[in-house]
């Protein structure tokens, strides 16, 4: 496993190298956007497995975390406040397999798409 995917905070040149080691299939993880609808449809990360805005964070219910509870996840949002945010819930809910991505959207300078 790389070891970025053991780190808490990543940068936005970081994810680009796990997603391309994800897609050459050496690791896997999951990337949620946890902005709005309208923010995703404007310009979203390439390679983003779910939306789950934090807007409803309360209705993603036990049954999601549950779901992703032996994966690796690395939420992403606009700047990385949001997904800091529910990164560190995650992580109180006794996962602690969660990542930041530190910068958000607004740093990244990979592939996106609408």
């Amino acid at each position: 496993m790389s070891e970025l995917l053991e780190k808490s905070n990543i940068h936005s040149e970081e994810l680009v190298r796990l997603l391309k080691d994800r897609e050459e299939g050496k690791i896997d993880f999951l990337l949620v956007d946890v902005r709005e609808q309208m923010e995703y449809d404007a310009g979203h990360i390439k390679g983003i497995d779910l939306l789950k805005p934090t807007s409803v964070f309360q209705s993603w219910g036990e049954t999601f975390f549950n779901e992703i509870k032996d994966k690796t996840v690395i939420f992403t949002c606009r700047t990385g406040a949001r997904s800091g945010q529910v990164a560190r819930l995650y992580q109180q809910n006794g996962h602690t397999r969660s990542i930041n991505h530190v910068g958000g959207i607004m740093s990244y300078a990979g592939e996106t798409e609408r």
